[in-house]
C-alpha cells in the first residue's frame, strides 16, 4: 500500500490488475486510435520526425508539419543534406527551433556514425542531439517494439489520476516512470506506450472524459470524485512585459533585413533590425539608435506602422513598428549584430524564416497601401 506521506494514496490498481488493466487499455486503442500518418509503417525516421515535432505542438498542427516536411525532406540523407536555412523554413512557427537545430545536428551525426540508418540501441539513440529520456523511449518502443517506456505529459496525468498523486508529478517522476514500467505488457510496447498517451490525449485531458474512459474502474481519482484537482499544478512563474522597437527599411523597391547570429535567442534566423527600448528613450528613438548601431545606418522614420503584440512562455512582447529611410545614398551596412543582410523585394519576406512576431508584420504589411506608396518611391 502507498501512503498519502510519500505524495500519493493507496489506490484500486493494485499489481494483480495490470495484465487486465493493459489489455482493456490496447482494446480501446485498437478501436479508437487516430490514424496518423507515421502510423502507417512506423518508419524510424517518421517515428522520430513525429516526436520531435510534437514536442509542445497540438497534434492536428503536427501532421500538417509532417506532412510538409516529409514531403520536401523524405529521409535521413535529405536532411542532413539541407541548409540550415531550408529546415528553419520548413520549421517556421513551430517554436522552439532548438528542437529542429538538434534535428539536423543529430541526421548528419546518423549519416556519419551509422551509414544513414536510424541506430536501434536505446543508448545510442538517446546520444543523439535533441533525444532524452522520453523521446529516445519513444522511438526504441514505437519504432523498434523495445520493450521501453515513453513518460509524456499525457502519461504523467493518467498515472497521476489513476495513483491520486497529490504534489506535482515532477516530483514523483520515479515512482511515475517505476509505474509505467510494471504496467507495460512485454512484447507489446509499441501499442501499449501509444495507447497510453492517446488516452491521455482524448480522454484523460485537461478537462477528463471519465464517463469514456476505458480503465476509469482503477482509477482513484475517480472514485474520490477529484479528477479535476489531479495533476497538481505547479506554481506559474510571473509574466514579463517587454517593450521592443523595429523597422522596414525601404529602399530603392527592397526591404532590409539582416540574419541573427549562430547563437541567443533566434539564432540563425532573418530579422527586421531593432531592440529594447530602453528607459526614458521613445520607441521611434529605439529603432533609430538601433540602426546605427548595428548596421551604422543613419535612418529617419517615415510613420509609425502598428504596435504588435506577441506572448511567449514567461514574458509577452509590445513590438512598435516603424517605416524608416536611409538619410543617405550608401545601401551597404557595416553588421555589428549580424553574419549577413539582404536587400529583398516584399514578396521574397516568404523565402526568409522570421521570428513569429516578424512575420506577423509582414503579414500586416501585406494589406498596408503605404509601404506599396514607399516601395514605389524614386530614389532620393
Amino acid at each position: 500500500m502507498l501512503s498519502r506521506a510519500n505524495g500519493y494514496n493507496s489506490c484500486m490498481l493494485h499489481p494483480q490488475d495490470h495484465s487486465a488493466f493493459a489489455d482493456t487499455l490496447l482494446d480501446w486503442f485498437e478501436h479508437n486510435s487516430r490514424p496518423l500518418p507515421w502510423r502507417v509503417d512506423y518508419h524510424p525516421y517518421h517515428v522520430w520526425i513525429s516526436e520531435i515535432m510534437l514536442q509542445q505542438t497540438q497534434m492536428e498542427r503536427g501532421v500538417d508539419y509532417f506532412q510538409r516536411w516529409t514531403e520536401q525532406l523524405p529521409d535521413i540523407a535529405s536532411v542532413a543534406a539541407a541548409s540550415e536555412d531550408t529546415v528553419l523554413k520548413l520549421w517556421e512557427g513551430l517554436g522552439y527551433y532548438s528542437r529542429v537545430r538538434n534535428l539536423h545536428k543529430a541526421a548528419r551525426l546518423i549519416m556519419e556514425r551509422h551509414g544513414g540508418v536510424f541506430p536501434e540501441d536505446l543508448a545510442a539513440i538517446r546520444d543523439l542531439p535533441g533525444i532524452g529520456e522520453y523521446t529516445a523511449g519513444a522511438i526504441a518502443s514505437i519504432a523498434f517494439g523495445q520493450d521501453v517506456v515513453c513518460v509524456d505529459a499525457n502519461v504523467e496525468r493518467v498515472i497521476a489520476r489513476m495513483y491520486d498523486i497529490d504534489t506535482p508529478v515532477k516530483q514523483n517522476m520515479p515512482f511515475i516512470r517505476s509505474t509505467a514500467q510494471a504496467l507495460l505488457p512485454s512484447g507489446r510496447a509499441r501499442e501499449f506506450n501509444q495507447a497510453m498517451m492517446e488516452l491521455g490525449a482524448l480522454v484523460c485531458s485537461k478537462k477528463a472524459h471519465c464517463a469514456s474512459c476505458p480503465v476509469q474502474q482503477w482509477c482513484e481519482a475517480n472514485h474520490l470524485g477529484i479528477v479535476h484537482e489531479r495533476p497538481v499544478p505547479v506554481p506559474r512563474k510571473p509574466i514579463q512585459h517587454l517593450d521592443v522597437a523595429t523597422g522596414v527599411l525601404v529602399h530603392e523597391g527592397r526591404i532590409f533585413i539582416q540574419k541573427r547570429p549562430e547563437h541567443g535567442v533566434w539564432a540563425g534566423f532573418w530579422e527586421f533590425p531593432g531592440g529594447c527600448v530602453e528607459a526614458g528613450e521613445a520607441p521611434h528613438e529605439t529603432v533609430i539608435r538601433e540602426y546605427m548601431e548595428e548596421m551604422e545606418f543613419p535612418v529617419v522614420s517615415e510613420g509609425k506602422i502598428a504596435v504588435i503584440n506577441h506572448g511567449y512562455t514567461t514574458y509577452r512582447v509590445s513590438l512598435h513598428c516603424y517605416f524608416l529611410r536611409l538619410a543617405d545614398a550608401d545601401p551597404t551596412p557595416v553588421l555589428h549584430a549580424a553574419t549577413e543582410y539582404r536587400w529583398v523585394r516584399f514578396e521574397e519576406l516568404d523565402n526568409y524564416t522570421l521570428p513569429a512576431g516578424h512575420r506577423k508584420l509582414a503579414d500586416h504589411l501585406a494589406t498596408d497601401m503605404r509601404l506599396t506608396a514607399l516601395l514605389q518611391e524614386p530614389r532620393r
